[in-house]
């Protein structure tokens, strides 16, 4: 008998999978690529998107052939940032352009003035200005530097959809990946903003992610989604099963606050401090701050692996320790260390003489103080003015670090503080967004993995 199952095609920048879930949504497949970049047509690093395409297509085609899986749907969730440019015949016109690309100073001048400067602009689209990073303002950059290409542009989509497409055929378009920092959506109109109309540029009407298409793949008939954006994605199994407002802090390379239960409008000050704003798979506003710490913290725990000449997973084993804690704390009456001025460029404060410190584990709860405590600043960026959060949530990679979390607990003694254990958070959220319509069932109550931190 087959087993029923919802494919997602989770497309990161490093890490290509395909998982499928079953109907209680565990994953009873996984397979994970990494595909070697090439580099466009201006000589900049990108993924290999025909690679890309042919794995897809070949990964549901073996799939359908071997007979044990009935696919429910398929559905995709991808980084943002990205967007494909289609002729009429929705082909391809365009490698798929990297959003670390250097933006031309030339590509924005006046652009912001027109709309009311920077600030009001940024506040309106909750989008800081990033440059390329701000996925709407690569239009320009591509009619303005690339006009004998732009001219054949007859579909914009972002990447999400563009997968989607390549099954469906149909151009289509969702609230994530247009509220993710895109500088294309007007957060107090809810609507595209009005620069893309003057600029002559057409965008499809927003979908819902719950959206199906029937199509036919290897002779077997398949409902398709139209995709979601990866960070809105990786959220949805929080918002489906918790019972309290909660934080989530995704933890990794880089860190990610998000409060899905903030509706205030960006300040000025929020905006300069890297807070935006994305919309989530129902549409609303979820207020976000990120920072660094990932790589802050691997950059740092080398350094002082390196002065006090251990191991440099010497940190792994390092478990709190509330006298030393305590010791630290009245020595430098709650001060940092590290990172006094803010995190430097480089992202390693070499300022901070390391021979203060008696030996590495001391050394490293100082630096872990002081990376609470930036986490701290960032939660702060992304609070209602009420603080009525209730829970905060810790998943990723720094669940492992005792430090980290019982430090945050210990600076949120009103909220309670849990670790989170889910794999695939991302690709499961695309699931469950198709999951009731796929399975033709209500969805399951997902477990969180929860466990909750006391200091």
């Amino acid at each position: 008998m087959q087993k029923e199952v919802i494919a997602v095609f989770d497309i990161g920048k490093s890490n290509k999978k395909i998982l499928l879930f079953d109907t209680d949504y565990h994953v009873v497949l996984e397979e994970d690529k990494r595909f070697d970049e090439i580099t466009d047509d201006d000589d900049y690093a990108c993924d290999n998107i025909e690679v890309i395409e042919k794995w897809m297509t070949d990964t549901l085609s073996s799939i359908l052939s071997t007979g044990k899986y009935h696919l429910a749907a398929v559905n995709f969730a991808t980084y943002g940032a990205t967007l494909m440019y289609l002729d009429e015949a929705k082909k391809r016109l365009t490698p798929v352009y990297n959003y670390l690309k250097p933006m031309p100073v030339d590509v924005l001048n006046g652009f912001y003035d027109r709309y009311g400067g920077v600030g009001e602009f940024s506040r309106i689209t909750a989008s800081p200005a990033l440059e390329m990073l701000n996925s709407g303002l690569q239009i320009l950059w591509l009619k303005k530097k690339k006009p004998e290409v732009f001219k054949k542009v007859k579909h914009i989509v972002h990447f999400p959809q563009y997968l989607s497409l390549l099954f469906t055929g149909e151009v289509t378009s969702e609230y994530t990946s247009i509220g993710c920092h895109t500088a294309m959506w007007n957060f107090d109109k809810q609507t595209y903003h009005q620069w893309l109309k003057d600029e002559q540029i057409t965008l499809p009407a927003p979908s819902p992610n719950t959206l199906l298409k029937e199509v036919t793949i290897a002779g077997k008939e398949v409902p398709v989604g139209i995709g979601i954006h990866d960070s809105s994605s990786s959220i949805v199994p929080y918002l489906m099963s918790s019972t309290e407002k909660f934080i989530l802090i995704s933890t990794g390379t880089w860190c990610v606050f998000m409060n899905p239960y903030n509706a205030e409008p960006l300040t000025q000050h929020q905006l300069v401090n890297d807070t935006l704003c994305y919309l989530s798979s129902e549409q609303k506003q979820v207020k976000s701050s990120r920072l660094f710490l990932g790589f802050i913290h691997e950059e740092n725990a080398n350094r002082l692996a390196e002065h006090f000449k251990v191991s440099k997973k010497a940190y792994q084993s390092v478990k709190t320790d509330k006298l030393l804690l305590k010791k630290l704390d009245e020595k430098n009456k709650g001060s940092r260390v590290f990172f006094k001025d803010g995190v430097p460029e480089n992202y390693v404060d070499v300022t901070v003489d390391l021979s203060i410190f008696a030996n590495f584990d001391e050394a490293y709860h100082q630096l872990m103080i002081d990376l609470v405590d930036l986490s701290c600043k960032a939660i702060e960026l992304i609070e209602t003015k009420e603080k009525d959060t209730k829970a905060l949530y810790i998943s990723g990679g720094f669940t492992n670090n005792d430090l980290y979390v019982r430090l945050i607990a210990d600076r949120f003694p009103d909220k309670k503080v849990y670790t989170s254990d889910i794999s695939n958070a991302t690709a499961l959220g695309a699931a469950l967004v198709i999951g009731r319509e796929a399975f033709k069932k209500e969805l399951p109550q997902i477990d969180l993995g929860l466990n909750e931190i006391t200091y």
